[in-house]
């Protein structure tokens, strides 16, 4: 009797020794949303005078809800009325509106549209940003706001995650002091990252903007930056600017992730490649033993989105996933011209990523609710 309590004694020993605790957070990245003179004018109502967006985001919205952080480059500015695209973008608050209700949780505000209106354009678009509750990073109102703010930590589900974001310029506009726009600077950078591993994040990430415009492959400069970043202990790099899709690499026993480009999530550009984009899903597990953590990308895959403009009067934008109209374009996309165009960006898609990608491959299932702790 003894000797079989002396058993028990120890398989529970031995069962609380190697006892863990895993926990799981869900990340999704997008490109640049963007807002052409095209855009504006469909968005705008003269019923009532305003500027309507929702029905844009409608689609993708279960993708976002489907995850615990929906992260996007906001390439343009909310510097209030007159609005204008390009080449200096300049979108109506409800733009931002109908993202935060579509699920959009995380903005990075440093690229090349950055400056589009100058000091207003900066400091309107941070508050407006933070009244509708965005977490955002990447532009600043002075240095003492990114000593308080930056790097970017970011709290969720157990998870500690550290965002940064650069840009390589801003189109030859200047800051106007005493505003700050991150630039690619790998001395800065060095530090930033630095300054972050302090904080002690499960994870540091880099949202990026880069490259050449409309180049589906990387350029050297961003082999070379992406290879800095990992070197200083970056787990995850995401780029954006090109306007096209260009491949994505996850290094699994390194645990390193890079995305050169995401394309374009939303944008009025409707030549072939720039007429669309991808949104790249990561799964993060984090481990528990012993009062250590571990957390590793547990899973990456991308689903691609297309751009639709309707051919009627409207000509309303809209943003759809891949997975929900491949097999049924009769129903919401009309005409014979658009949907050829949307066979041959999926087509493209497919052929860049099947030839380039490593270990990334298509999500195809419709999105999942998350569960909520």
């Amino acid at each position: 009797m003894r000797k079989s309590k002396l058993v028990l004694l120890l398989m529970w020993v031995g069962v609380g020794a190697f006892a863990q605790d895993t926990t799981r957070l869900s990340l999704l990245f997008l490109g640049d949303i963007m807002q052409h003179d095209s855009q504006i004018q469909s968005a705008y109502n003269p019923v009532i005078k305003k500027y309507e967006y929702d029905a844009c985001f409608q689609f993708v919205k279960p993708y976002f809800e489907s995850v615990d952080l929906a992260i996007g480059n906001l390439e343009l500015t909310l510097a209030g009325a007159p609005f204008k695209g390009y080449p200096q973008f300049c979108a109506p608050d409800e733009l931002a509106v109908a993202l935060k209700n579509a699920g959009m949780d995380v903005l990075v505000t440093a690229n090349n549209h950055s400056l589009d209106r100058g000091k207003k354009g900066v400091e309107r678009t941070i508050k407006m940003l933070d009244s509708l509750g965005f977490i955002h990073t990447g532009t600043f109102r002075d240095s003492a706001e990114r000593a308080q703010l930056y790097p970017l930590i970011i709290e969720r589900k157990g998870f500690r995650l550290a965002l940064l974001n650069y840009t390589y310029g801003t189109n030859g506009i200047r800051v106007t002091k005493p505003n700050i726009v991150n630039l690619i600077d790998t001395a800065q950078m060095h530090k930033d990252i630095l300054k972050a591993q302090q904080l002690k994040p499960d994870m540091v990430i880099v949202f990026t903007h880069w490259g050449l415009e409309y180049q589906s492959q990387p350029s050297a400069e961003q082999k070379m930056v992406t290879e800095l970043f990992f070197q200083w202990g970056v787990q995850l790099v995401i780029g954006s600017h090109p306007h096209v899709l260009q491949p994505m690499q996850w290094r699994k026993e390194q645990q390193q992730l890079v995305a050169y480009s995401l394309g374009n999530f939303i944008s009025g550009q409707r030549p072939r490649y720039r007429n669309g984009g991808a949104m790249l899903r990561v799964e993060l597990s984090k481990i528990t033993k012993d009062s250590l953590a571990t957390t590793r990308i547990d899973s990456a895959g991308y689903l691609l989105e297309w751009v639709y403009r309707t051919t009627d009067s409207k000509q309303h934008f809209y943003s759809l996933p891949v997975n929900d109209f491949e097999t049924d374009t009769t129903t919401f996309i009309k005409d014979e011209i658009s949907k050829a165009l949307f066979k041959t960006f999926i087509d493209d898609s497919r052929k860049l990523f099947d030839q380039y990608n490593i270990n990334l491959r298509e999500i195809k299932a419709q999105p999942a609710r998350k569960h909520e702790e």
